[in-house]
């Protein structure tokens, strides 16, 4: 089973920085393909980001690009998600995902295998 819990939400100002973490764990896991959602009050789960190392390609939705970066370190096995320039309208649920080897459209959430139980990140005005 595999197991990813994300990590660093928190309460912080319009223009602010904050730096989200998943850390992986399981048997038979690759961080190959992974991905961040985020889920607004009362609204869908939407896509943030997503890469998938093996083939070095990179997503990110058009409301974060220039402002938030997908990153990983594979010794501590934990994918990052940096944000910057933060604005009232990213606070959310933040939730990372884990597509198994060989997937492809890692902007749908129907994609992943598993989820993290997310983290609140909030950005007052």
């Amino acid at each position: 089973q595999v197991q990813l819990v994300e990590s660093g939400g928190g309460l912080v100002q319009a223009g602010g920085s904050l730096r989200l973490s998943c850390a992986a764990s399981g048997r038979t896991f690759s961080s190959d393909n992974m991905g961040w959602f985020r889920q607004p009050p009362g609204k869908e789960r939407e896509f943030v980001a997503a890469k998938n190392w093996g083939a070095g390609n990179t997503f990110y939705a058009d409301s974060v690009k220039g402002r938030f970066t997908i990153s990983r370190n594979n010794a501590k096995n934990t994918v990052y998600l940096q944000m910057n320039s933060l604005k009232p309208e990213d606070t959310a649920v933040y939730y990372c995902a884990a597509a198994r080897l060989g997937r492809t459209g890692l902007t749908r959430r129907s994609t992943y295998d598993f989820w993290g139980q997310g983290t609140q990140v909030t950005v007052s005005s």
